[in-house]
C-alpha cells in the first residue's frame, strides 16, 4: 500500500491519520522496534521512524536528547531500515524514514533509497533537505515507489507553497510552529488559517506536527488537517515509564496510542 491509498482508504472512514513518531534506538534498538511494532498493531496509520543524528536542526531538547542517547549507544543507519522492515512486516502502518540530508550522502542516494525500499519505507522525510536541492533524490525515490515529503512552514510565502506542493507526492508535512519540535501547551490560534492557504494550492492530504501534545490538542487538528503526528510527547512518556522496564513501557505507550487514536474520528 502507498501513503496515496492509506489516506484515501482513511478519507473514506472519515478519520485523519495518526502518524507517532520514534527515534531508532531509543531507549534501545530492541526497544524502539517493540515500540513501534506496538504503535502499528495498535491502530497507527503512518509511523516516522527518526534516524538519530547529532546535528539535529529541526528538533528540540527531547528529541536531542533521545538521539544523543541512542548514538552513545552505537545506533547504526542499518537499525533504522530494521525498524522500518520490522513495520513493514507487521502488516499494520506504513514507516516513513525521517532522515537529515547527512546520512544519505554518507550512503550514497542511489544506495539509501535501495535499502529503505528494501525495508519497505513509503515515504521519506529530509527537513534540511531545501526543495531546490532535493531533485536527485526525489527521482530515485520515484523510481523505487518512495513518496518525498515535503515540509511547509507558516512563513512560507504563497508562491513557494505552490512551487513545492507541484513537486510534492504522498503528503504535505505542514509545520505548525515557527521553531523545532517539542510538546507545546496550546495549538496555534493561526493554524486554520495556515491550513486554508495551503489546501488552496495542493489536493495532497495534509499532516500536521511539531508541537502536538495531547489528544484533546490532536482531536482539533484531526478537524482541519488529514492527519496529526505526534513526537516529543511519546518521547517524554517512552523516558518517563522505562525506568520501570521494557514491558512496562510497551504497556504504558499502548494506553496513551489508545488516547490519540480515538481523536482521530471527525
Amino acid at each position: 500500500m502507498t501513503l496515496a491509498e492509506r489516506f484515501e482508504e482513511l478519507r473514506a472512514q472519515g478519520r485523519a491519520a495518526f502518524c507517532p513518531f520514534f527515534t531508532v534506538g531509543y531507549p534501545t534498538v530492541r526497544a524502539s522496534i517493540r515500540l513501534a511494532a506496538e504503535a502499528s498493531a495498535g491502530g497507527a496509520d503512518v509511523i516516522e521512524v527518526g534516524v538519530p543524528f547529532s546535528d539535529p536542526l529541526a528538533d528540540g531538547p527531547t528529541i536531542q536528547a533521545a538521539s544523543q542517547r541512542a548514538l552513545e549507544g552505537g545506533v547504526r543507519l542499518s537499525d533504522a531500515f530494521s525498524v522500518t522492515r520490522a513495520i513493514r512486516e507487521g502488516g499494520g502502518a506504513l514507516p516513513v524514514l525521517m532522515t537529515y540530508f547527512n546520512p544519505i550522502h554518507y550512503l550514497g542516494i542511489e544506495r539509501f533509497v535501495d535499502e529503505a525500499a528494501g525495508a519497505g519505507a513509503a515515504g521519506l522525510i529530509v527537513p534540511d533537505l531545501p526543495h531546490e536541492g532535493a531533485g536527485s533524490l526525489r527521482a530515485a525515490a520515484a523510481k523505487r515507489g518512495i513518496d518525498l515529503i515535503a515540509l511547509v512552514a507558516p512563513t512560507t510565502p504563497k508562491a513557494r507553497i505552490g512551487e513545492i506542493a507541484g513537486h510534492a507526492t504522498g503528503f504535505l508535512y505542514l509545520v505548525a510552529v515557527t521553531g523545532v519540535t517539542g510538546a507545546r501547551s496550546r495549538v496555534d490560534a493561526g493554524l486554520e488559517r495556515f491550513v486554508t492557504r495551503v489546501r488552496q494550492e495542493t489536493d495532497l492530504p495534509l499532516c500536521i506536527g511539531f508541537g502536538i501534545s495531547t489528544p484533546e490538542q490532536a482531536r482539533a487538528v484531526a478537524r482541519i488537517a488529514d492527519g496529526f503526528i505526534v513526537g516529543s510527547a511519546l518521547v517524554d512518556s517512552i523516558e518517563r515509564s522505562w525506568e520501570e522496564g521494557e514491558d512496562a513501557c510497551v504497556e504504558a505507550l499502548s494506553k496513551r496510542l489508545e488516547a490519540y487514536l480515538g481523536a482521530t474520528r471527525r
